[in-house]
């Protein structure tokens, strides 16, 4: 099961930048992600979310695929093709994984604007290698589903400047 974890920045630009660096620690199998979206909230106060998967671009990639295929089947892939990347893409588009949505953006909406908040689904986590690359990246830990001891971790982490001994 994964955990949930939301970090907000005083910065519209920050959340994403961590979620970068959360990418980078994942390709280096230190944590496993499900899900990190980043959701901002302007200056104008609308809140816009950076999905971390585009199910709609791989809905309609796929979807292609398979309609070309079955259009060379019934000799017309061009046809097939359309038809296919067409539904594709609907039903990536309709398809939701991950976390929800309407929650990110209710809990966007809550803070002030020119301010994004990072909400990311942990599989697995190397706990003292990842802490250690957050640590002093600053945000507010707003909700997890950890442990107390594990959050408090990670907020101290978030406050404490690299290369000092973190608490905990």
């Amino acid at each position: 099961m994964a955990d949930l974890i939301v970090i907000a920045y005083d910065d519209q630009f920050k959340a994403e930048e961590i979620r970068t660096k959360l990418r980078k620690l994942q390709k280096e199998y230190l944590i496993d992600l499900e899900d990190a979206v980043v959701a901002v909230k302007d200056n104008k106060g609308k809140v816009k979310l950076h999905q971390m998967y585009h199910l709609t671009a791989a809905g309609a990639v796929t979807g292609g695929f398979w309609g070309t295929l079955i259009g060379v089947l019934f000799l017309n892939p061009l046809l097939g093709m359309a038809v296919g990347a067409g539904a594709g893409a609907v039903s990536g588009a309709l398809t939701d994984i991950g976390i929800n949505d309407e929650f990110m953006k209710e809990l966007a909406r809550n803070f002030k604007n020119g301010s994004s908040l990072l909400f990311v689904l942990v599989r697995k986590v190397t706990p003292d290698k990842v802490l250690a690359e957050l640590q002093g990246t600053g945000g507010k830990v707003i909700k997890t589903s950890l442990t107390h001891e594990q959050e408090e971790k990670l907020q101290a982490a978030l406050n404490t400047a690299k290369g000092s001994a973190a608490a905990g």
